[in-house]
């Protein structure tokens, strides 16, 4: 068991722990929440003896953990995955460890199993991904078959698979009476493993209790409530009738009613003494992030804003119109649309067809429209050809080919149009 007592760790003038009291019990999953800042990663550190307290103390089992006989066979720990000389294999970095703790060395092995890194563990974990790193570390903490048991992010760069892993090893390992106590920021990774929460903000204690009654002490439920779309006067007709009753009645964007303060049996009785017909009344709890985010709303230190990009904007070119705003963006749940297919105008107004390469809507080549430059030039006798001279012998032009699917650029005008006829005599003659 962990157990912190008046817990408090000080740099200078800035406090990051202050008065921090729990206790982490054998045998379940305890979650350690927190917003950045908070004093999370400052407080594990102190559990491991890495830092020292300003006041109080923590202990493991009762005792220090630096009085405690072979610390690495009863303590594992993960708290940054990057913690590894890159030049030395996945192997000999773990046989090292063991060798220090006096662990046999066909454990390094096992665990390389249990973390499915058997078929690169002689390779150097410079060339690690985030998520091979992660499982090296747990490999890590493993490695003693440890009672107690400290990860700091432990699915920070895995993918859903090894998400998945992780999740059951914790359930696992807490099924075997051992200490676990998991640090995240993923609220609905933790509502899925652990069993107890401890949270904190500003390094003081905010709640440490079970997830179930984190979520009722810090959320409310609801009931929602649907009634025919094509009959909108029965909604505000249960509307009233709800209100009257004493439930307090909010509409929801797609329709819907989300009604507070009355049970959904009685909800079903307005609506039936009412003559409404329902098409949803369903119970609504919220999660944990919700939960979680209505209890640390006030102790965040780094919140962000919307970008104003003020003084970044380009002004438009004359007589060009400034992009439509996007309905609902910048509101909760709403995502940016997918890009435009290849050749799409991006910001063409609805409607509207997209400008083609010269102005022209829908003048685009190759797709059908009328190409300026492909009109076929009038025929001309031989006789009067330019460049031929006239008589019988004289071959005509060819007809125009076919346009090519770009246009050329067109020719340049002359300076001045010739009055007279366009001669045609032979540069030999003028010679």
């Amino acid at each position: 068991m962990i157990e912190a007592v008046g817990l408090t760790k000080r740099y200078g003038d800035k406090t990051a722990v202050y008065n921090l009291s729990f206790q982490v019990r054998p045998g379940s999953v305890t979650g350690f929440l927190g917003p950045n800042g908070s004093g999370k990663s400052t407080t594990m550190r102190m559990i491991l003896g890495l830092d020292n307290p300003t006041a109080g103390h923590v202990t493991i089992g009762g005792y220090p953990y630096r009085r405690l006989p072979n610390a690495p066979r009863q303590v594992g720990a993960l708290l940054d995955a990057k913690a590894v000389h890159g030049g030395r294999a996945a192997r000999n970095h773990l046989l090292s460890l063991a060798q220090l703790s006096g662990i046999p060395s066909r454990r390094v092995d096992e665990v390389l199993g249990v973390v499915g890194l058997q078929d690169v563990a002689r390779k150097r974990s410079k060339g690690f991904s985030l998520g091979m790193g992660q499982r090296l570390g747990i490999a890590a903490a493993l490695l003693g078959d440890p009672q107690v048991l400290l990860f700091d992010e432990p699915v920070n760069g895995l993918d859903p698979e090894g998400i998945l892993w992780v999740r059951n090893l914790m359930k696992s390992l807490a099924a075997e009476g051992r200490t676990v106590f998991v640090s995240s920021h993923l609220m609905s990774e933790m509502a899925l493993t652990a069993d107890h929460l401890i949270v904190i903000g500003r390094g003081q204690l905010l709640a440490d209790m079970s997830v179930k009654d984190f979520i009722a002490a810090n959320s409310a439920g609801f009931a929602r409530v649907r009634t025919p779309d094509t009959e909108p006067q029965l909604r505000e007709k249960l509307a009233g009738a709800l209100t009257e009753a004493g439930g307090h009645v909010l509409p929801e964007q797609d329709g819907a009613l989300r009604v507070t303060g009355l049970p959904l049996p009685r909800i079903s009785d307005i609506a039936h003494d009412s003559d409404v017909r329902l098409w949803e009344l369903s119970p609504h709890q919220a999660s944990l992030e919700e939960a979680y985010m209505r209890m640390t709303q006030g102790a965040v230190d780094y919140r962000s804003t919307i970008d104003q990009k003020e003084g970044l904007q380009q002004p438009l070119p004359p007589g060009a119109q400034p992009p439509m705003p996007v309905p609902g963006q910048g509101q909760p749940g709403w995502y940016a649309p997918p890009p435009p297919e290849q050749g799409g105008q991006p910001f063409a107004a609805p409607g509207q067809a997209p400008a083609g390469p010269y102005g022209a809507p829908g003048a685009t080549p190759g797709a059908g429209a009328a190409n300026p430059y492909a009109q076929q030039a009038p025929q001309m006798p031989p006789s009067q050809a330019p460049g031929q001279p006239a008589g019988p012998s004289a071959v005509a032009p060819p007809a125009p080919q076919q346009a090519p699917a770009q246009p050329p650029v067109a020719p340049a005008p002359p300076a001045a149009a010739p009055s007279a006829p366009v001669s045609t005599t032979k540069p030999e003659d003028a010679r």
